[in-house]
């Protein structure tokens, strides 16, 4: 009987150390799949992104709009939205003078045009500069709203505020602060 008993528990111990073994070598192999998985996944997430982005789009009126940025991604949710970085834009305006806008990074939209630059934004016009945090530029609406931190300059005049609006064929200005009870901040430079 004790040949047998013996044989017994070698033949389970056997069978146990085959189920451990089997067990971990799937599992090994489990986590090389997910780990393939994962890295095809990022492969895939990646393959939207464009270097030396360069749109440019002209309205009824012979407005040139020129949109530069070292790179853009497309949005996944919305192919017709793209994040821009290091963005370069040029407004050639047919009646007036041309605009620069430059920011750190910008959402182009492909069908309107319209384009929301943020962080660093700078926009140059003749003499003039302004610069603040956030831009919305909207072809559609003619119409150019800076916001955060705006800091108008041109040659005379500093000036401080919440919101610049600028309609771009009238030249209209609109310059706000957020809290009515707050004021516009003006100081010459002479």
């Amino acid at each position: 009987m004790k040949k047998q008993s013996i044989k017994k528990i070698i033949l389970i111990f056997f069978f146990f150390n085959f189920y451990f073994l089997a067990y971990f070598t799937l599992k090994e192999k489990e986590s090389l799949i997910q780990s393939d998985i994962n890295t095809t996944e990022e492969t895939l997430y990646n393959s939207n992104i464009i270097k030396d982005v360069n749109y440019v789009s002209k309205d009824a009126k012979g407005n040139e709009y020129i949109i530069d940025a070292t790179e853009g991604e497309i949005d996944l949710q919305n192919s017709n939205i793209i994040y821009l970085t290091d963005v370069r834009a040029f407004i050639k305006l047919t009646n007036s003078n041309n605009i620069t806008i430059t920011s750190d990074f910008g959402k182009y939209n492909i069908n309107n045009y319209d384009t929301i630059f943020s962080k660093n934004v700078i926009i140059n016009y003749i003499d003039n500069k302004i610069t603040g945090e956030y831009l919305d530029f909207s072809i559609g609406r003619n119409l150019l709203i800076i916001s955060r931190n705006v800091i108008y300059t041109n040659t005379e005049n500093i000036l401080k505020t919440d919101n610049i609006e600028i309609d771009i064929n009238t030249k209209d200005t609109k310059i706000y602060m957020y809290n009515s009870n707050d004021k516009v901040n003006i100081k010459s430079k002479n």
